[in-house]
């Protein structure tokens, strides 16, 4: 899989593109991409497969956010299609232009409570970056999880960055 890009990798880590708070027009836009409850695509399938291989992460997703769920497009390593919203670490992912990681969810406040943290799937590792579109609305997320807390590097949060051009295209081309 090519995770290579015409971008500039210190632009797309930065925070001149923050997606736009707008709640209706992002809902707007992720309905009008007709992907929601989709079948299988492998576009997606090898995005997540990929991430959890090069990642060495046991949970890899493509997650989009949905008025009250989060719907997986992709996943590699967990059972279940969606999660309420209001769970969703992946909630916060969309809020910034920057990846979201958290180290060991057990002491971060935003999640130390969660029931995904504190059941199955025991998060305790995460990392997601936003799938923003080209009217900077963050549709979802590309996303690793582990049960294991561990650091990520800038070069992995750029490569995770990277992904998310893939899912966009994906998305864009279907």
């Amino acid at each position: 899989m090519t995770i290579c890009h015409d971008i500039d990798p210190a632009h797309s880590l930065s925070t001149a593109d923050e997606p736009i708070a707008d709640e209706p027009a992002r809902l707007a836009a992720l309905h009008r991409s007709g992907i929601l409850d989709t079948s299988s695509d492998p576009a997606f399938e090898n995005i997540v497969s990929w991430a959890c291989d090069h990642f060495r992460v046991p949970i890899a997703l493509v997650s989009l956010l949905d008025a009250d769920r989060q719907w997986f497009k992709a996943k590699r390593g967990l059972d279940i299609q969606q999660t309420p919203r209001d769970v969703a670490f992946c909630h916060f992912t969309i809020q910034q232009s920057l990846p979201l990681v958290v180290e060991d969810a057990l002491l971060d406040t935003r999640f130390e409570k969660n029931p995904l943290v504190l059941g199955s799937p025991f998060i305790r590792f995460y990392a997601g970056a936003p799938i923003i579109n080209r009217d900077r609305l963050a549709l979802g997320s590309v996303c690793l999880i582990d049960m294991v807390p561990r650091p990520f590097s800038m070069v992995d949060r750029m490569v995770l960055a990277q992904l998310t051009l893939s899912a966009l295209t994906a998305i864009e081309t279907r």
